[in-house]
């Protein structure tokens, strides 16, 4: 597939690192020393490859990317070849490098925030300073002509918190907002689902000219039958049936187990049928929209609305739009 046949311009994340400074207790790469740094030198050589199958946004991931000591260098690679460039970070080094980002070309910055203040959000990451870290770097890139986005990741521990988060960000001029549903290898049970609707509904109701408004589905789901498949046995919703759209237009790049998937949020690790994804590399070279990727587009494009238990909400809305549109906007997913 070459960009001159993919109808929309698709999106490559990347994982640069593995290391985090962060302790979040919901994640796998908590307080990470991982030595693993993907280099300029790859990145140089994939900068082509994505090109030619339709790439424009670019956006690294971790760990924290910001403690990757090259990380400036890799954004100003990317915006010169054309890209647009994202980071996803924690947001503890973000005031730190907001300006070298932004004059490299960086184009959007998402900051994990999982509480309405500090008192919340650094218990969660048991990290302190971050939530203040995060606001501060995220107004500052905001001045520096950088699109700023929230991540928050919910559940049982917080969702009563977000109406003073959206308040709190919609002063903090963020543009962007992600409520994620909290994934753990258990089921996770809410007290009183009404509760989390009454709370949660406004959210997404509110007027988005006066407001900052979620992105994508509820993190409980839209429907009735996506409810219940939540608040009974912890599936996030996921694109709508027959298809997900989304697999067509993402690439995920392990750099670490040099292998790519077909979206960003299936699961990364080796499992029991030996690595998962496809390789990145073949004879040495690498190479993207491989026989062997697509045969994993084909897979999860058919089988992800009915098998998938980790879909995030702006995954299963971006699908959901592509279906229903055709067509999303930028920086939708």
């Amino acid at each position: 597939m070459s960009s001159t046949t993919h109808p929309r311009p698709r999106y490559l994340f990347i994982r640069i690192l593995e290391a985090c400074n962060a302790d979040c207790f919901m994640c796998d790469f908590a307080l990470s020393r991982d030595t693993f740094r993907f280099s300029p030198a790859d990145f140089a050589e994939l900068l082509p490859k994505a090109r030619a199958v339709g790439v424009a946004y670019v956006r690294f991931t971790g760990g924290e990317p910001l403690m990757h000591p090259e990380v400036v260098d890799l954004v100003r690679a990317g915006t010169e070849a054309g890209m647009k460039m994202s980071i996803i970070t924690n947001g503890s080094l973000l005031p730190k490098h907001a300006k070298d980002l932004a004059a490299a070309g960086l184009a959007q910055v998402i900051v994990s925030l999982d509480g309405a203040s500090a008192g919340t959000h650094d218990t969660y990451r048991r990290s302190p300073g971050m939530f203040e870290a995060g606001l501060r770097g995220l107004r500052l890139a905001a001045e520096l002509g950088v699109l700023p986005r929230v991540n928050t990741v919910v559940g049982p521990h917080n969702y009563a918190e977000m109406p003073e988060l959206q308040r709190v960000l919609t002063e903090a001029g963020v543009r962007q907002w992600e409520l994620s549903a909290l994934k753990l290898d258990r089921t996770i049970r809410y007290p009183d689902p009404e509760h989390v609707r009454a709370v949660c509904d406004p959210l997404y109701e509110a007027d988005p000219a006066s407001v900052l408004v979620p992105m994508g589905k509820r993190f409980y789901g839209d429907t009735p039958e996506e409810q219940w498949q939540y608040f009974e046995d912890s599936t996030p919703p996921r694109a709508s049936l027959p298809l997900c759209h989304v697999t067509d237009d993402v690439i995920y790049i392990d750099g670490k187990r040099g292998r790519m998937h077909a979206c960003s949020c299936i699961p990364h690790r080796d499992d029991a049928d030996g690595p998962g994804g496809a390789p990145i590399r073949e004879g040495g070279v690498i190479l993207l929209d491989t026989p062997a990727f697509r045969a994993r587009v084909d897979h999860f494009r058919e089988r992800g609305p009915r098998v998938c238990s980790g879909c995030s909400t702006t995954a299963a809305g971006y699908s959901d739009d592509v279906a229903r549109l055709g067509t999303v906007t930028p920086w939708q997913y």
